[in-house]
């Protein structure tokens, strides 16, 4: 498939995840699929693990498979509404769990599968590490999936490869927690995204998607957590396009444009271009 160099506007859907009720928070991500394309965005990015909430326990009970019911509710928003729609969900793969993410089509089928490879420790008594790790060309553009701490500096090699393979835009469904008594007025959230996301950007002239829900962690290692939003959405060369709101109750859908640049050409022009903007990494 040829993929287009237009711009597109994109919904970041800030919804709210309660733990182990799947029905609720698939709910909620099928009506901001529906907002989105209402506004007339052609991608809706959600969170991680929406379905069930990261880490919750019970994923040991509830997780699906991919293909599954969970992650046939999205298929059939996004068909019967033809946006792309990239979530996050738990996935069941035998007797491993996994922290997957999908990018499903406008006619409703996967693209892409994505299981989470930078998972917390604290998550790995819950999840397996992922295996895999791939891009889709679309009519967007070059497509790539990560998901949250996969953009950590010390992980940032993820973002590389994808860039790497030609993605365009990278989408990152997330949930960024912090303590129940974090203040956002003395230590502003988002500083590790920023400098991460601005790495990606600047160098291989990707734009870098992550979309956080909103909400308390109920159950697992970090309950009584609260997860804040503050989604972030930044362009080629670094630049800031939008961000969600801060806050556990600050569900919302942000509109953002974006508008994918080539990818580097591959080969030993990788190498060059990296150099001539500063990179002298592996």
């Amino acid at each position: 498939m040829e993929t287009a160099q237009r711009g597109f506007r994109a919904g970041m859907a800030q919804i709210l995840v309660e733990g182990g009720r799947p029905d609720a928070n698939l709910g909620r991500a099928v009506r901001a699929v529906g907002e989105a394309a209402s506004r007339g965005c052609r991608l809706v990015v959600l969170p991680e693990c929406l379905d069930l909430g990261w880490t919750d326990p019970s994923a040991r009970d509830l997780a699906r498979a991919i293909p599954g019911p969970h992650a046939e509710r999205l298929a059939q928003a996004a068909g019967e509404h033809r946006i792309h729609v990239a979530a996050g969900l738990v996935e069941r793969a035998g007797d491993r769990l996994y922290n997957a993410a999908v990018l499903i089509g406008p006619e409703g089928r996967i693209l892409l599968h994505h299981r989470k490879i930078n998972e917390l420790d604290v998550a790995l008594g819950l999840y397996a590490v992922g295996d895999r790790l791939g891009v889709v060309e679309t009519d967007l553009g070059t497509i790539g999936l990560a998901i949250c701490a996969d953009n950590f500096g010390r992980s940032l090699a993820i973002g590389h490869v994808l860039a790497r393979m030609g993605a365009q835009v990278i989408l990152s469904p997330s949930a960024w927690a912090v303590d129940a008594d974090h203040d956002e007025d003395r230590e502003p959230y988002g500083g590790l995204w920023l400098d991460s996301y601005a790495e990606l950007a600047r160098l291989y002239d990707v734009a870098v998607v992550g979309v956080s829900n909103v909400g308390r962690i109920s159950g697992g290692p970090w309950s009584g957590r609260k997860v804040i939003g503050r989604s972030l959405a930044m362009g080629p060369g670094g630049v800031v396009l939008a961000r969600g709101p801060y806050g556990e109750r600050a569900e919302a859908l942000v509109d953002v444009e974006i508008s994918p640049r080539p990818p580097i050409a591959r080969g030993t022009a990788i190498a060059e271009a990296l150099e001539a903007r500063g990179y002298r990494g592996v």
